[in-house]
């Protein structure tokens, strides 16, 4: 056995894919889950972001590949925001967001051909400036914000809203690379 096998990228997420070409790595193929992305009843922000990145390493598993899913949950204190799929949702997450602090907590998962997998969350703290209305509607009406947790992406239009970031910048666009190549390494993925 040469040590070197495939990777797999278990999410459609254009963002993704272009931070692990970032960093050097190029998936062999591209596999997105399709799970139940509910919040379990009583269940944190952290938690979940966990639990479902887990869960799309698990559905995508593979031997001969080590497959790599993650999951990104906005949090203010222990609301979850939803992944925005219309105005109204886009709307009153940035009207929620506008003027304070919240958590971005990506969770990485990767599983190893023989089964093992590993996972670690990264969290980063954000503030958002005061939002006026004609900033809403126009970030609204850029369509940047569908299917995004919390409303919004980062690395767009919404990047000028924000005045304080404290942690991983690209797990906040969607996957922690320091923590992704750990996890990789420590599962003995070489590229």
């Amino acid at each position: 056995m040469s040590g070197a096998f495939r990777l797999i990228l278990a999410s459609a997420s254009p963002r993704r894919l272009d931070l692990l070409r970032q960093v050097g790595l190029e998936p062999d193929a591209i596999t997105p889950t399709d799970i139940d992305e509910t919040p379990l009843a009583g269940e944190t922000p952290r938690l979940m972001a966990v639990r479902l990145a887990r869960a799309k390493a698990a559905a995508a598993a593979s031997k001969d590949a080590h497959v790599i899913a993650a999951d990104t949950v906005v949090a203010v204190g222990r609301r979850v925001l939803p992944k925005a799929e219309t105005e109204g949702e886009a709307r009153a997450c940035l009207a929620l967001l506008s003027g304070r602090a919240h958590r971005v907590l990506t969770a990485v998962a990767v599983t190893a051909p023989d089964g093992r997998t590993a996972s670690r969350l990264a969290e980063t703290r954000l503030r958002f400036k005061r939002l006026t209305r004609a900033e809403i509607d126009g970030y609204v009406a850029s369509g940047e914000w569908r299917g995004k947790a919390g409303g919004y992406g980062v690395q767009g239009r919404a990047g000028g809203f924000v005045i304080a970031l404290q942690g991983s910048y690209s797990a906040v666009v969607g996957l922690p690379l320091y923590e992704t190549l750990s996890l990789l390494e420590g599962l003995g993925f070489r590229r």
